[in-house]
Formats: C-alpha cells, sequence, structure tokens
C-alpha cells in the first residue's frame, strides 16, 4: 500500500468509521459477550457469580412459570401492537392527507410525548385511573358509578398504558408509507369504479403494507421488555418478559439467569428484524 493510497483512502476512510466502530465495540458489543458469558455462569449460596460454566440457566427458563409470563407477554404485545395499527392509521392517513400547519400541528401531537421521560407519563396515567383520579371524579359526577372504581392492576390498565407508550412507533413509520402513497392511483381506482372499501383493500392496503410491518416490529419488540408499565399499572399481575429480567437482576439477585433471559430476549428481538427484513421487503415488492 502506498502513501498516497493511505492518505488518500485509508485515513480519511478510518477518521471516518473509527470512532464509530469504536463506540459500537466498547458500548454494544462488549456489553452482548458479557451477558452471553454470564447467562452460562453459576452462583454460589451468598448469589455471587461464579465462572463454572453450565446451561442450568437456559434449562430453568422452560419452567412451567415462565412459560406462562412467556405466552402472557406474546398476548399483550400482540393485543397492544393491534390496537397501535387500528388507532394509528386512520391518524397517520390524517397527518399524510394535511397541508400547512395543520399537518404541522398533528406531526408535533405524536412527536411531543418524547419530550417528556414516559415512566413520570405512566406515573400520570396511574393518578388518572386510580381512584382519587380524574376518571372516578368524572364517572361520579356524571352519576355514571356510584363509588369509586379502581382500574389499575389490571392486564387492560397495563395494554393501556403500552398503546399510549407505543403509539407514535406506529404513526410514524405508518406516516411515511402513506405519505408515499400515490394519489394518481386512488384517481385510477375510483375510475374504475372501486367503491373506498375496495379502493382500500386492494390499492392502500397492500402499498402500506411495509408501514404496517415495520411499525408492528417497532411496537411488538419493545412491549416484551416495558417492564415499568406492567409494573405501576398492572401491580404485578401483568407481567412480561422485562419483569422477569428486571426481578432477576433486583431482588432475585440472581444475574446469570437474568442475562439467560437478556439473551432470549435479544434472540427474539433478531429474529423479528430479520423476519421484518425478509418480508418487510416482499411486502414493499408486493405494493410497487
Amino acid at each position: 500500500m502506498t502513501r498516497r493510497t493511505f492518505r488518500g483512502k485509508v485515513l480519511p476512510a478510518g477518521l471516518t468509521i473509527g470512532p464509530v466502530t469504536l463506540w459500537l465495540v466498547f458500548f454494544v458489543a462488549v456489553p452482548l459477550l458479557y451477558a452471553l458469558v454470564m447467562s452460562v455462569c453459576s452462583i454460589d449460596g451468598s448469589y455471587n457469580i461464579v465462572y463454572r460454566f453450565t446451561a442450568e440457566n437456559y434449562r430453568r427458563l422452560l419452567d412451567a412459570s415462565y412459560m406462562q409470563i412467556y405466552g402472557q407477554s406474546i398476548f399483550i404485545a400482540f393485543l397492544t401492537t393491534i390496537i397501535c395499527i387500528v388507532l394509528a392509521y386512520p391518524f397517520s392517513f390524517l397527518i399524510a392527507r394535511a397541508a400547512g400547519r395543520k399537518k404541522a400541528l398533528l406531526y408535533m401531537l405524536v412527536i411531543i410525548p418524547f419530550w417528556t421521560n414516559s415512566l413520570i407519563r405512566i406515573y400520570g396515567w396511574k393518578t388518572f385511573l386510580g381512584t382519587g383520579g380524574w376518571l372516578n371524579e368524572a364517572l361520579l359526577a356524571l352519576h355514571v358509578i356510584n363509588a369509586p372504581v379502581d382500574f389499575l392492576f389490571t392486564r387492560a390498565a397495563t395494554v393501556l398504558g403500552m398503546v399510549y407508550c407505543l403509539f407514535p412507533f406506529m404513526v410514524l413509520p405508518l406516516y411515511t408509507s402513506i405519505e408515499k402513497l400515490d394519489g394518481t392511483l386512488l384517481e385510477a381506482s375510483a375510475d374504475l369504479g372501486a367503491t373506498r372499501a375496495a379502493t382500500f383493500a386492494r390499492v392502500v392496503l397492500p402499498l402500506t403494507a411495509g408501514g404496517i410491518f415495520s411499525g408492528s416490529i417497532m411496537v411488538f419488540i419493545p412491549c416484551l421488555g416495558y417492564f415499568f408499565v406492567s409494573n405501576i399499572l398492572g401491580g404485578g399481575n401483568s407481567d412480561v418478559i422485562g419483569n422477569l429480567i428486571e426481578r432477576q437482576f433486583g431482588k432475585g439477585n440472581n444475574w446469570p439467569l437474568g442475562a439467560a433471559l437478556s439473551i432470549v430476549l435479544i434472540a427474539i428481538t433478531l429474529l423479528l428484524v430479520k423476519l421484518y427484513q425478509r418480508c418487510g421487503g416482499d411486502m414493499e415488492s408486493f405494493g410497487a
């Protein structure tokens, strides 16, 4: 390699990608590798980590009580994703078809929640849904109920919190997909005599399927790990996989088992991302 080649190509490329590469290695690759090693370690009687490798942590993940929480996690994540699609699709369509200040205002309504920590907003929901909250006060004032009702610590409250936190992650990819929709195709469909329902089913939905799939992945994956939502609003009655991980690193003091659960969650994430790369691309090609 000549000095000119080094200065002209290698050095600029190294200065460009070098810092990013080091960041990814030290703050992504190394922690993941450490979690992988810890997941096959053991603990002694004092709950200290012992580097005696075993697969017992992964075998414990097949326990019946854990399997029940896996199923509950998938159910909550699936239900949250479906609700987000139903609510976000018309809202995203409204944003994409709006003009001027109205579009900017609607878009800001989606972005504004990111300005406040999600944990604080979930505590706001806890106050709102509590027996002394605004919801009960309004229902009592309207004589809908005779006594305060505690809406907290249920699976429905957990799903509500999940939808509230993850709704923007469904809106943004749907908005991008709908905005790219060619309006002339809708006009052509109408000119050919198709009803609005037929146009939506045969034109709009296939062309925006990539956005739906992308938004579903962005909602489904975090929903499996948002333990603070189920802790605050579910009260331990609707645990997700994130609760198991948090519990092992906290009160359980069993870091190897928590690491094994984390590795499984990462594997699920990678599997869903790979599925999106393959199926999502096919959907977009189909829509095109």
